[in-house]
């Protein structure tokens, strides 16, 4: 069996509950988003066409069988994070996205941001930082996601301009 663990992800016809898709229909709508802990938490963004990528890869390739010191067969499973392996802060995170959402001309030009932000503070039971240790997919299959962000973020904008229609 193999594991796979993802982490932040983002990108077209993502889910609605998840943080860059319910902020920008909140903001579309005149609403005010919440910045948990005042913005200062970082994730691991991966845009989902390096989720897809990673899991091709895997999903070609079983676990090795092996036996252990006893003799015995040992059953196979691996674990593997699909993440960019590099937490982003939460606030560039949400700034990144009003950019690309006034480009993409979802927003207009003169969205006043700053009035539908609301930072607050941690969610109880939420973790400040969390990011994937990409090591043995990056051993075993020669991938590490690597869409930057803002490339991910643009072409979600773009997506959800024609969402619209």
């Amino acid at each position: 069996s193999t594991g796979l663990r993802f982490f932040t992800v983002y990108g077209p016809c993502g889910r609605p509950d998840m943080a860059y898709f319910s902020f920008t229909n909140k903001l579309l709508k005149g609403e005010t988003i919440q910045v948990f802990n005042y913005g200062n938490c970082k994730r691991d963004f991966t845009y989902i066409d390096d989720i897809v990528e990673g899991m091709v890869r895997i999903i070609q390739h079983a676990p090795e069988k092996k036996n252990g010191e006893d003799g015995l067969p040992i059953p196979p499973y691996k674990v593997y994070n699909i993440g960019n392996s590099s937490p982003e802060n939460l606030l560039d995170f949400v700034t990144i996205l009003q950019e690309e959402l006034i480009s993409a001309g979802v927003l207009p030009e003169d969205y006043d941001f700053e009035a539908h932000k609301e930072l607050v503070p941690m969610q109880p039971g939420d973790v400040p930082v969390t990011y994937a240790d990409t090591t043995p997919l990056e051993q075993d299959f020669g991938f590490r996601p690597a869409t930057p962000l803002r490339n991910g973020l643009r072409v979600f904008a773009e997506w959800y301009k024609s969402y619209l229609k």
